[in-house]
């Protein structure tokens, strides 16, 4: 397989991203060894469908490494703003409760459409789709709020599932 599909493979990921073209080969034939039993009659599709993520997956993490602020040491003033809206924030999210916060970093951070965060959870995608609204909201009444606002003991009636 791999000496009939490699120049495939190799073509298709120099075509859509030539400086890891060879990285994603590694890793598409690598996902082959791992899954061989899985591998359909016609493994070439297959193979191109491990490259597309693999590719995606690389963009996504690149994206998000140059989308980190840097703060310009010149300007002290814009980095204390934003030490001072992250601790902000991080305080309102240490308020939430731990259901609010699982849900917001299934998300946010940990990147799951709500569909995958929902099979993650156990529950159907519309009540996920409940939850992440309703932990967005009181993520921005805990950010409005401040210092005032207490930790939540419990839901709200007609808050639950």
């Amino acid at each position: 397989m791999f000496v009939e599909h490699y120049p495939h493979v190799f073509a298709y990921a120099r075509r859509r991203s030539p400086e890891d073209a060879a990285d994603v080969v590694s890793e598409v034939f690598l996902t082959a060894w791992r899954r061989l039993d899985e591998l359909p009659t016609d493994a070439l599709p297959w193979l191109f469908a491990v490259a597309r993520r693999t590719i995606a997956n690389a963009r996504r993490s690149a994206a998000r490494r140059s989308s980190v602020p840097i703060a310009d040491p010149a300007s002290v003033s814009d980095a204390e703003s934003t030490v001072i809206e992250r601790v902000e924030v991080a305080r309102a999210f240490r308020r939430l409760s731990e259901r609010d916060r699982e849900v917001l970093m299934l998300v946010a951070w940990d990147g799951l459409t709500p569909a995958r965060a929902a099979r993650v959870l156990g529950c159907s995608v519309p009540t996920f789709h409940v939850r992440l609204h309703r932990a967005r909201a009181r993520l921005a009444r805990a950010l409005e709020l401040g210092d005032s606002v207490e930790r939540p003991s419990a839901l709200a009636p007609g808050e639950g599932e």
